[in-house]
């Protein structure tokens, strides 16, 4: 006669199983709901995101911060891409190119520096600069269209870069062990970026040099 099944020990079993399996989604779902959600999902979309505050930084430099769409999520910008801004300025669509001086540790928020170029000041720029403009009239509140992660390179730490030769070319690793950078300005921002990234990382031995110029 062979040894029949417990039916109370298989049933507890059961219920242990099931109770390991139920724990084991809920701290899925816990990891995931603390996970930053990621707001440049597709760099072919275009996002609308709110003008949360606009700071002085100095007599034509302003810092712009835009709302992500909830608190918890970041930008989602690579070391090394940048975002394009848009809008339709005189019945014009206007689109400029800005690296933002936060980075994917800020959460809820994306800050740009801008110079904005004012009409009649200076004698190179008569018109003066169409986006910085726009976008030092815009109101809290108001909305701008954001596009990206946009570029042809991407930092990846410890002194390697992916590099595409074009937009339709595969990228290609190149490594270096020292950066010159030369920057003016608000251009500076890009270079901020990248010093930012491999300063946070103790264990990236690439050494920057920058030659920086502002008027």
């Amino acid at each position: 006669m062979g040894i029949q099944p417990n039916p109370v020990l298989l049933a507890s079993l059961g219920v242990g199983l099931l109770t390991l399996l139920g724990l084991a989604v809920v701290s899925y779902l816990v990891r995931r709901s603390r996970r930053p959600r990621v707001t440049l999902v597709d760099p072919n979309e275009r996002y609308l995101l709110r003008l949360l505050d606009k700071t002085t930084v100095s007599h034509n430099t302003k810092r712009f911060r835009f709302a992500l769409p909830t608190a918890q999520h970041i930008l989602g910008l690579p070391v090394g891409k940048h975002v394009y801004l848009s809008a339709r300025i005189d019945g014009s669509l206007v689109i400029r190119p800005y690296t933002p001086v936060t980075s994917d540790e800020d959460q809820g928020y994306v800050d740009l520096v801008i110079k904005v170029y004012l009409k009649g000041v200076h004698p190179k720029f008569p018109q003066g600069g169409k986006m910085s403009q726009y976008l030092d009239s815009l109101k809290i509140g108001d909305v701008v269209e954001f596009r990206g992660p946009s570029g042809l390179l991407t930092y990846i730490g410890k002194g390697n870069f992916n590099i595409q030769p074009n937009k339709k070319s595969p990228p290609e690793c190149r490594v270096a062990n020292k950066l010159g950078m030369i920057a003016g300005g608000t251009g500076i921002t890009p270079m901020l970026q990248l010093i930012r990234a491999i300063m946070k990382d103790p264990e990236d031995p690439t050494q920057c040099f920058l030659l920086f110029a502002n008027q």
